[in-house]
């Protein structure tokens, strides 16, 4: 099926954006690149560009120069790196909110005139795939006045709900570049114990949803000798593929989508790419379905595990900045946390560090502990204290469930590290959380 007559260039796509548009991406590795790192070339041509992202990968001059702060504004639902340097500039913007909800929200109150993404190239049928992500492109698609595509090869085709009919695609730029990759991080001491924990809580059968970093690959790995685990989960990563090549994924547990990994997005290494390209045991679907905490609730025996950055004597979690600075993102923490706990048989795990090395008002390096009698001042809180399960840190596991304040405050107090335990128990008494 011909499409050569949809092809153009970078700078002939880049002409198609106007002055007040509101251009939305593809999220993590599947925003258009190339496109968005020529973005910037616009400024002086247009005014009043808002980009809104997820997990922005490229380091586009757009949002990392101020030279263009006064022409672009960008507004994520979830930080990165990239990010995190460009907010100092003033035109980076966080959108709170639940990742099922994201893209229904936000489109609630602005709408998209530009889709900017990537995808696999048209198959004999005209359908493309989009490949790594559909948390919420395709929705975004179907209502976009501009769709473009930038069409690589090295992308992998997967199933779900991922085919897209180039008679929706406005333009196709095509590329070649290499797929951003997520490095498989090595799990250091305090992971393994962690990761040990919790999976000593995980049962053969159990349905998993795990998040990225050295925790939740500590987990993976510590889930070698378990049997017939399924995937429902928000990001299928790297550690969940290496169970599913050990054996030890089946999903032949599962209650609904047997047989079948199911995730919303993919992120991770070539090998992961590699190995979900052309394979149906994995199904990629919209995320406003698969993280509804109904859906997710389904099946039986689903556990949800996630990392905070803080959490205090009450349970509220802040996993997503560090007081007033944001750092990350919601994501889908509340979406599996709520949705794991609906579950027959269903537990949620919050892991992190008992503490944290940070540099203090004299520069000097000071240890702080991540259980804290109260969040820091104008922390979000990303998780209620009404919907924390198990709490995991490297000193063990408190079960928060159905707990009072003042019965949470002496379990959390008892997973902290063992230096700051006298301090947070009297600081609990001066607050009133205890007698």
């Amino acid at each position: 099926m011909n499409y050569r007559h949809k092809i153009v260039s970078v700078e002939e796509a880049l002409s198609k954006i106007h002055s007040g548009d509101v251009i939305v991406t593809g999220l993590a590795a599947s925003e258009g690149k190339v496109i968005l790192e020529q973005l910037h070339t616009l400024y002086g041509k247009v005014e009043r560009i808002s980009v809104v992202t997820c997990l922005p990968m490229a380091s586009a001059p757009y949002f990392q120069d101020a030279t263009y702060k006064d022409t672009f504004q960008m507004n994520g639902w979830f930080y990165t790196g990239p990010m995190r340097k460009g907010q100092v500039n003033g035109n980076i913007s966080f959108i709170p909110n639940h990742l099922h909800l994201a893209a229904v929200k936000r489109m609630d109150y602005e709408s998209a005139n530009v889709y900017i993404g990537n995808a696999t190239p048209p198959d004999k049928h005209g359908f493309v795939s989009l490949s790594l992500s559909n948390v919420y492109e395709k929705r975004i698609i179907e209502q976009a006045d501009i769709v473009i595509l930038e069409i690589n090869p090295n992308l992998p085709r997967t199933f779900g709900d991922m085919e897209v009919h180039m008679d929706e695609i406005d333009y196709m730029v095509e590329v070649d570049y290499e797929i951003p990759e997520l490095s498989d991080t090595k799990p250091n001491e305090k992971d393994e114990k962690i990761g040990q924990f919790i999976a000593d809580l995980i049962h053969d059968g159990d349905c998993i949803q795990l998040g990225i970093g050295g925790i939740p690959n500590a987990v993976a790995a510590a889930l070698i000798h378990k049997k017939d685990l399924g995937i429902h989960t928000e990001m299928l990563t790297t550690g969940l593929m290496k169970l599913m090549k050990q054996g030890v994924v089946t999903g032949k547990r599962k209650n609904i989508n047997r047989g079948k990994a199911v995730c919303t997005f993919a992120l991770g290494t070539r090998e992961l790419y590699d190995f979900i390209d052309d394979n149906p045991s994995i199904e990629i679907r919209d995320g406003h379905k698969v993280n509804d905490p109904y859906e997710i609730g389904l099946n039986d025996n689903q556990v949800s595990i996630n990392t905070t950055i803080e959490i205090d004597l009450t349970g509220q979690c802040a996993s997503e900045s560090i007081g007033t600075v944001q750092y990350s993102g919601t994501g889908g923490q509340s979406d599996t946390a709520i949705g794991a706990q609906r579950s027959k048989n269903g537990r949620s795990f919050i892991a992190l560090y008992a503490t944290a090395s940070v540099k203090s008002k004299s520069g000097d390096r000071e240890v702080i502990s991540k259980i804290v009698p109260t969040l820091k001042p104008g922390a979000g809180v990303s998780l209620s204290r009404n919907d924390v399960d198990y709490v995991v840190t490297e000193y063990g596991v408190a079960s928060l469930r159905g707990t009072s304040i003042s019965e949470r405050v002496k379990r959390l107090i008892d997973i902290s590290h063992p230096e700051f335990r006298e301090t947070l128990l009297k600081e609990a008494k001066e607050i009133g959380y205890i007698r």
